[in-house]
Formats: C-alpha cells, sequence, structure tokens
C-alpha cells in the first residue's frame, strides 16, 4: 500500500514537472501570467486611490484580494487548465496514456497539481508587490492561504469541465473563457469594488462563486467576519473538483472508443 501510495505521488509530480518545463520552455505564458496581475493590481490600485481618496499602500491593501481570486487565478488556473486539457487531446498525449503505466488519476492530479503550482506564484507576486509598497494586512494569514487554495481548486475543476465538455479545439479556449468568465469576473467583484453594485446586481451576485472568492479574501485580509463566503467557497470547490474528475474520466472513455 505505501508503494502504491509512493507510485501515485512520483507519477502525480511527473505529469506536473512536464507541464511546468513546457511552460518554462516556452516563457511566454510565465511571462504574461506575471505580468497580468501586476498591472492589473496597478490599475484598480491607482482607481481605487483616486475614487476612495486612499494613499496607494492603503488602495494596493484593498484591491490585492479581489485582483488575485478575481482576476488572476481565473485566468491562469481555469483558462490554463482548459487550455492545457485541450492541447492534450489535439497532441494525442491521452491516446499514449493508454498505453503507458500511467494512472488516469495521477494524470488528473498531475494537471492540478500544476496549476495549483501556477496560482500560488501569483498569489506571492501580488502580495509580494503590495506589501512592498506599504500594504498592511490585518487578517489571518493562514485562512487566507486556505480561501487562495480552495479557489485554485474550483478554478480548476470548472477548467476540467469546460475542457472535457465544451472545448474541441485550441481556438475554442478563448472564446469559452471570455464568455463564461467575463460576465462572472465583472459581477464578481474582480474589476471594480462590489459595493457601488445596485441591490439588483447584489441578489445576483450571490449565485456566482467569484463573488463569494472576492469577498471571502477581501473580509478576511481586513481582518472581518467572512463564514458565510468561506463555506460556499468550500462547498463550491468540493462539488467543482469532483465533477471535474467525472468530466475527465468521461472524456477518456469517449477517447478510448476513438
Amino acid at each position: 500500500m505505501i508503494n502504491l501510495k509512493g507510485n501515485y505521488w512520483q507519477e502525480t509530480t511527473a505529469v506536473a514537472q512536464r507541464i511546468l518545463l513546457e511552460l518554462v520552455r516556452r516563457r511566454r505564458s510565465l511571462i504574461f501570467w506575471a505580468i497580468f496581475p501586476t498591472l492589473l493590481l496597478f490599475l484598480n490600485g491607482a482607481i481605487t486611490a483616486e475614487r476612495a481618496q486612499l494613499d496607494l499602500a492603503g488602495a494596493l491593501a484593498v484591491v490585492a484580494p479581489p485582483t488575485l481570486v478575481g482576476a488572476a487565478l481565473f485566468f491562469s488556473c481555469l483558462g490554463g487548465s482548459v487550455a492545457t486539457v485541450v492541447a492534450e487531446r489535439e497532441q494525442k498525449t491521452l491516446k499514449r496514456l493508454f498505453l503507458s503505466p500511467l494512472r488516469g488519476v495521477s494524470y488528473f492530479l498531475g494537471i492540478v497539481l500544476a496549476h495549483s503550482a501556477i496560482g500560488v506564484g501569483q498569489a506571492l507576486l501580488v502580495f509580494a508587490i503590495a506589501l512592498s509598497l506599504g500594504a498592511t494586512f490585518s487578517g489571518s494569514w493562514p485562512l487566507a492561504i486556505w480561501i487562495i487554495l480552495l479557489s485554485i481548486l474550483a478554478y480548476v475543476g470548472v477548467g476540467f469541465i469546460l475542457g472535457t465538455q465544451f472545448a474541441r479545439r485550441t481556438e475554442d479556449v478563448n472564446a469559452l473563457v471570455a464568455a463564461f468568465g467575463v460576465p462572472l469576473l465583472i459581477l464578481g467583484g474582480a474589476f471594480m469594488p462590489t459595493s457601488i453594485f445596485p441591490d439588483s446586481l447584489l441578489r445576483l451576485a450571490r449565485f456566482n462563486p467569484i463573488f463569494h472568492m472576492t469577498e471571502a479574501l477581501t473580509l478576511t485580509m481586513a481582518n472581518e467576519a467572512a463564514g458565510d463566503h468561506i463555506i460556499f467557497l468550500s462547498g463550491f470547490a468540493i462539488a467543482m473538483v469532483i465533477a471535474g474528475w467525472l468530466s475527465y474520466r468521461r472524456m477518456l472513455r469517449i477517447e478510448r472508443q476513438l
């Protein structure tokens, strides 16, 4: 049993390393995933500083949480996982998987681990920039880390669902992510504070998981209660990982028949 667990871990990390090494070789994706949250952080910070009459440090403390979980992780973990799944199908990697001793669960977990590593890197980047410019966060860092990890799992799970069920070619990825994502990002408070939303939009936003991500991390970093948002996010993340795994298994059955 111990050896079996070790094999699963070795296979999972090998898949994750392969995906990350390909990104490092291409470099452009990693560079863009670093530039995007950085630019968005400063843009949101500058707008918030002007509108709320705050200094830059105070504005960055306000916008860093929604910028990270509402926008940066969306494109890297959800968009990235969709792109990875679609590219693997186009490159016939899954066909080779059937001929190798690599287990399907290890392959699934490897993709999850790879994009989780990217998401963690973006989190470190966003908060490092904010802290270096004087932003202060009075909330619980362990709870914030938990919210970030839940957000990453939720995004990757949704990415598997979209990548296995709706996207067939690489060209489909951008249209799919834009169609599903941009309205949810705006309604979730990634680009503008939810405090300015009318009541009708706020009622609608409560059905949006991105809203609960941004609110949970924003309130937590401000040392305010965010229990309801965290409970919703926990349930959603678990449901999406399970649904993503089932979608992945369904895709494997279809690929075997082709």
